[in-house]
Formats: structure tokens, sequence, C-alpha cells
């Protein structure tokens, strides 16, 4: 199983439970598909670096899960097919990013 990132921006127009509903269904294809969630964040509104769609902000979210890369190309076309999404990227982590992404949970919950 190989580790994935998933950071995805999101519709700054929705409703706090439309927001919801559309990480719950994304979280839901990925488990469905066999992946392993690590952990998933909500980093909150934040402006964007240039507009998109004519909007200059967005609500972005993390997903870490571990899976066999074929969900991937499923997870993207999903993210292509829903106008809720702005942007989206995927990483492949290797074992340094691994132990950076495993050092930034800990320090997020100690700071929370």
């Amino acid at each position: 199983m190989t580790h994935y990132e998933t950071v995805f921006i999101l519709n700054p127009v929705l409703s706090e439970e439309q927001i919801k509903e559309t990480v719950q269904k994304f979280e839901s294809f990925l488990v469905s598909k066999g992946a392993k969630m690590i952990v998933k964040e909500n980093w909150g509104l934040k402006k964007l670096a240039y507009p998109i769609q004519h909007k200059k902000s967005g609500f972005y979210h993390l997903f870490e899960y571990t899976c066999d890369g074929e969900p991937i190309n499923d997870l993207e076309v999903e993210f292509r097919r829903d106008e809720r999404i702005m942007r989206y990227l995927t990483v492949k982590l290797d074992k340094h990013a691994v132990a950076w992404a495993e050092k930034r949970r800990t320090r997020n919950k100690q700071n929370a």
C-alpha cells in the first residue's frame, strides 16, 4: 500500500452542510475503493493566490490515505465531475514525506 495526500479546494459559496456532505462523499468513495484513511484535515477558508472561477477564496481540505493506486484515477474523475470542487492535487508520498506528515500531525495535536 502506497501513501497518498490529496488536497482539494471547495467553492466558497457552499454552506457548512454542503461542505460536510461533499467531504463525506469523497471519503466514502475512497474507502469503498479499498483505501485506508489515515487523517483528514479541514484547513478552513483561505484566500487564493489567484482567482479561480472568479472566486478569491476557497475551503481547503486534506486527505491522507493509503491505497494500491487504482482508485486515484477514479477519484480525480469524480473531482472533475463535481462542480463544488475548484481545484485538487494528489501526490504520492515517499518515506521522507510520510515521516514529515507524521510530525505535522503530532505538532497539530499538541497545538490543538
